[in-house]
């Protein structure tokens, strides 16, 4: 089990504050196995998990600060630690094969493909690919009807991946997801759905992706 805390932990003495941390845990028993620094100072954590449980991805967010990225190999002796994007990249998924990430920047303008062998970025797309909101009207300001990526996407399978542009749309309408190939880094196209879909789509890795309604009273999944 993994777990990103704020120390000193229970039997740390008064004067071991070494911050923010990111601890590996024995599920059964809850003995720590082994502890690292994160320095950051986070706002909020999120883990994404990897195929392989001796690897994990942890996004922390710090507000306007930026956004660090550490991903963590336990190999059941050591954990190490690195970081990737240059504290400015969102962890957005893991392929389906562990072999890739999905990121997006802070400032929400660009979507990367990274090796997560290495953090090496292979591919990227820019948002201003995406075209306005069929809302948008003349009168509107270009910055305003540039669409932006959500904090939020995935690979629904192991070349294509599923994002939104749900938070930029909203002033103009129902928020639009898109598919994305992968591989090249191209639009692929606007998801059209059967019935209005709100929120934001999360990628289930195995060909589908799930979105849920309004009211939080159906979970919906659906496939390529």
């Amino acid at each position: 089990m993994w777990a990103h805390v704020h120390g000193p932990l229970e039997h740390d003495t008064p004067d071991h504050d070494r911050g923010e941390e990111w601890l590996v845990i024995d599920a059964t028993d809850g003995t720590v196995l082994a502890r690292t620094q994160t320095r950051t100072a986070a706002a909020g954590s999120v883990h994404v998990p990897h195929p392989d449980p001796g690897q994990m991805g942890l996004t922390i967010g710090e507000g306007q600060d930026g956004s660090p990225l550490r991903w963590g190999n336990w190999d059941g002796h050591a954990l190490i630690v690195h970081s990737f994007g240059d504290e400015d990249r969102v962890l957005l998924g893991v392929s389906p094969s562990g072999d890739r990430l999905l990121t997006v920047t802070h400032d929400q303008d660009l979507l990367a493909v990274h090796l997560v062998a290495d953090g090496s970025v292979v591919a990227e797309l820019n948002a201003d690919v995406l075209p306005p909101h069929p809302a948008f009207e003349e009168e509107t300001t270009d910055d305003e009807a540039q669409a932006f990526f959500d904090y939020e996407g995935g690979f629904v399978d192991e070349n294509t991946l599923v994002v939104g542009t749900v938070e930029s749309d909203e002033e103009f309408g129902t928020g639009r997801h898109w598919l994305v190939d992968a591989v090249r880094m191209q639009l692929i196209d606007q998801i059209t759905y059967p019935f209005e879909v709100p929120g934001l789509p999360k990628a289930l890795g195995d060909g589908t992706w799930y979105t849920v309604s309004n009211l939080d009273h159906a979970l919906h999944i659906w496939a390529l």
